[in-house]
């Protein structure tokens, strides 16, 4: 053998060495991170991140003639941002409000009917009295001082006023049953104006759509003029200062998350550079596919076994989304330490998260008001 192919072997066990010494270095290189950190953690780029997309929808058909707010601007929860047509809301409104005051009248009319008619029955009961004694008087007169004719008459007149009696009686019973209460404000006609005007009032009150929450106008598909109807989604309002990752981990990466576990989060928005801080707040109910409008069936014959993916909920910290804004939609990378494992998989605290939107309590109340002032000024009119 020459020189020449005893150097070249010998440059090439020396390589071959230096190969195998590397892979076991990164073979025990990567041990040592799998023992240390690799089996704490599961991690995933199947996320994205979700919020609040609050639906701002027509309460009633009408005409849009203003728009407050448009695309990318920030609201807060009360404010204007859409304005219709209040004409027929406000006719209607006084057509309730004319409604009211007449039938507030008519049941004054039946209670005053009613003490018309106490006072006819007390005047026939009265009549029959005196009839009934002018008919015993003739009864017991001596024969011969009254004729046959006058007992008769007088039995007749005795008749005439019990009829009476029993006109006036029903006359008043009739007329209780119409009024049916001691007070004008708590007959059934008077609270069924009252309702006609509530509601007439919440109809006029929808004419303008204020923002049900603080956050982003998004998705506005309304112009001015727009004939629209009730229940068609105008915009809708995000909340972005409180939105949370959907991560989807395969079903073998399951097992060992727990409620309450940190979560490592970077958004592919920012890169690696800024790092949000999160906690599992829980875990879906089941995969994607069994939620699916046309989930698969396996018992068909056809089945092929693929990894499922189940949604896990992450929080945020609020300071970390102050600090970098998240937009809906957006991809992250979440990563999970699992190491602690004392919290439950599946939790059974309540919801602490509670959402409320602008009620008509206001407008009830202002609607009572007006209610209370037709009642008294139509109670007393001359």
């Amino acid at each position: 053998m020459t020189d020449e192919a005893q150097t070249r072997q010998k440059w090439r066990g020396i390589g071959l060495g230096a190969i195998a010494g590397f892979c076991l270095l990164a073979g025990m290189g990567y041990g040592l991170y799998w023992y240390s950190h690799a089996r704490f953690h599961e991690k995933t780029d199947d996320a994205y991140v979700a919020g609040n997309v609050v639906a701002v929808t027509s309460r009633e058909n009408a005409t849009v003639t203003a728009l407050m707010a448009d695309n990318t601007q920030t609201v807060r929860q009360g404010q204007l941002l859409v304005e219709m047509d209040p004409a027929r809301a406000q006719i209607g409104l006084s057509e309730a409000q004319a409604n009211l005051a007449r039938v507030v009248r008519s049941v004054r009319g039946a209670f005053a009917s009613a003490d018309t008619y106490h006072a006819q029955l007390a005047q026939a009961q009265v009549q029959l009295a005196a009839a009934r004694n002018d008919y015993q008087r003739r009864q017991s007169a001596m024969a011969g001082a009254v004729s046959r004719e006058e007992v008769a008459h007088a039995r007749d007149s005795v008749a005439a006023a019990e009829a009476a009696v029993n006109a006036a009686r029903s006359g008043l019973a009739q007329a209780r049953a119409a009024i049916a209460g001691a007070d004008v404000s708590a007959n059934p006609d008077v609270l069924a104006a009252a309702a006609q005007l509530r509601s007439a009032a919440i109809t006029l009150s929808h004419m303008k759509l204020v923002a049900p929450v603080d956050g982003v106008v998004a998705q506005r598909t309304v112009q001015v003029g727009q004939r629209v109807s009730a229940g068609q989604p105008l915009l809708s309002v995000v909340q972005l200062h409180n939105v949370w990752i959907d991560a989807n981990f395969k079903e073998v990466q399951l097992s060992k998350m727990r409620i309450g576990q940190k979560v490592r989060i970077v958004a592919d928005i920012y890169g690696g550079d800024v790092v949000y801080r999160g906690r599992i707040l829980g875990l879906g109910a089941g995969s994607g596919s069994a939620f699916a409008l046309l989930p698969p069936q396996n018992a068909s014959g056809n089945w092929i076994k693929i990894v499922q993916r189940v949604p896990v909920r992450i929080a945020l910290d609020a300071q970390d989304i102050k600090a970098h804004p998240l937009r809906v939609g957006l991809s992250v990378t979440a990563d999970v330490d699992i190491s602690d494992q004392s919290g439950p998989s599946i939790t059974n605290a309540p919801a602490a998260t509670e959402m409320r939107v602008n009620s008509d309590d206001t407008v009830l109340a202002q609607a009572d008001a007006l209610i209370a002032r037709i009642i008294a000024a139509n109670r007393s009119a001359p």
